[in-house]
């Protein structure tokens, strides 16, 4: 006698419904959470600290992040930063951000500091989790196409700006240099005040003029990194997919970075104190001999990788820290950096499609800079042309944007290298200029 079999009852909406998640969050949970985190800021009830500040940037880069990875095209260039850097930008442009969440972000990412704890975090635990050789290698190698790249961007983008009638000087001073400068906060604002006084003008007048470039360079850097990414996944023997050097042992570099070790929270707790640590040396190193902190960091943290003085564990918590931090912060980070650094007006105000070719050929000559002479020095390409196409980005907000587009977080040592000391080196080197020129 034969069984009758009866078909499953397709998943109705409401079933539909509860099983989506936002990120890893079911969505009804997600709307709950939502919906406590508005009322608050409605009512002015939302805290003005770290806690409303989490709430706030990570209820909004949970989602944004989640959505940018479903859009066709846009998940190939970058979505998830794009849209956790812009729609805040564009929210705040309009008007449509509550003023109680936008208080509670900036206690959080100004008062607080949390792009430099973020910073500090994967510097600590990609260096100190990374195969020392590499590490070596990758910052002795990466100074050249580095230097190449910056010289090619320079000449690239004065010629561009020349064929669309813009002056040699107002294209290097106030487009090319901006880009290539380190960010707002490390490049723009020193250069503001160099500018004020040599030109005798509020230093005010030229953040307005330069805010702009680096904003557009920023944009185009995360998009050159996204579609670096799909290269990479295209053409596997071009990337190492975050390491940046080509070795004999890339076997066994790829073993021991994909090895799993149980994770320890007493030791993420160790590596947090550990990455701080490293933080706050850099800063009284400066004192003492003038280099960005950021950079004394990390070539700190490289010393003790190399000369294997940090005991194994250590780095083992240092390095899940990394990976915690990595994965579930990133998105929200962006958020903060797009309320608080992302001036949408002042990028509205002067942006012409001559403007935008402009910005767009100088971050090209860096990227591909980076992905030829990467290549003729035995480094994997694709992973020399986004720690280059960091020289091009807004600082630590742009080495974070750049780095998550590509899916390369790994790469934070020598992106920092490549912002800091390269943007330190074109502020020092442009002020001087200008002086000579005036």
């Amino acid at each position: 006698m034969e069984t009758l079999t009866h078909p499953e009852p397709k998943d109705n909406i409401f079933s539909k419904f509860l099983k989506t998640q936002i990120g890893v969050i079911p969505l009804p949970l997600y709307l709950v959470l939502a919906a406590i985190i508005y009322s608050a800021s409605v009512y002015n009830q939302l805290p003005a600290d770290m806690i409303g500040g989490f709430a706030v940037i990570m209820i909004m880069g949970i989602f944004l992040g989640h959505i940018g990875a479903r859009i066709p095209v846009l998940k190939d260039i970058g979505g998830p930063a794009i849209l956790s850097l812009f729609v805040p930008s564009i929210l705040l442009f309009f008007h449509w951000m509550n003023p109680a969440s936008m208080k509670a972000v900036t206690t959080l990412m100004k008062t607080s500091n949390f792009l430099y704890l973020y910073i500090s975090c994967l510097v600590a635990g990609s260096i100190l989790g990374m195969n020392r050789k590499v590490l070596v290698q990758g910052l002795m190698r990466m100074f050249i196409p580095l230097v190449v790249g910056t010289i090619a961007s320079v000449v690239v983008g004065v010629t561009v700006g020349l064929l669309f009638g813009y002056e040699v000087k107002r294209t290097l001073f106030f487009i090319v240099v901006p880009i290539i400068g380190g960010g707002i906060g490390e490049g723009i604002l020193p250069l503001s005040i160099g500018y004020s006084e040599i030109l005798h003008q509020p230093a005010e007048h030229f953040v307005s003029q330069m805010i702009p470039a680096a904003v557009i360079g920023n944009v185009i850097a995360v998009i050159g990194a996204g579609l670096m990414k799909k290269l990479g996944e295209k053409k596997p023997e071009l990337t190492g997919n975050g390491v940046l050097v080509k070795t004999n042992d890339d076997k066994e570099i790829r073993e021991a970075k994909s090895m799993d070790k149980p994770i320890d929270f007493s030791l993420m707790g160790a590596g947090l104190l550990i990455a701080c640590s490293f933080f706050v040396f850099g800063n009284v190193a400066h004192k003492f001999v003038g280099i960005p902190g950021a950079i004394l960091m990390i070539f700190a943290a490289a010393v003790v990788k190399y000369t294997n003085i940090m005991p194994a564990k250590m780095e083992q918590g240092a390095y899940h820290l990394y990976q915690f931090i990595s994965k579930n912060l990133t998105w929200p980070l962006m958020v903060g950096l797009g309320l608080l650094y992302i001036p949408l007006d002042k990028v509205v105000d002067v942006v012409t499609p001559a403007y935008v070719i402009i910005c767009a050929s100088v971050v090209a000559s860096m990227v591909g800079t980076g992905y030829f002479v990467g290549k003729l020095m035995n480094m994997y390409p694709v992973d020399a042309a986004i720690v280059t196409g960091c020289h091009s980005g807004l600082g630590g907000t742009g080495d974070v944007a750049i780095l998550s587009a590509s899916g390369r977080m790994e790469l934070m040592p020598f992106a920092q290298v490549a912002t800091r000391l390269g943007g330190a080196g074109t502020i020092v080197l442009a002020t001087l200029l200008m002086k000579l020129l005036s």
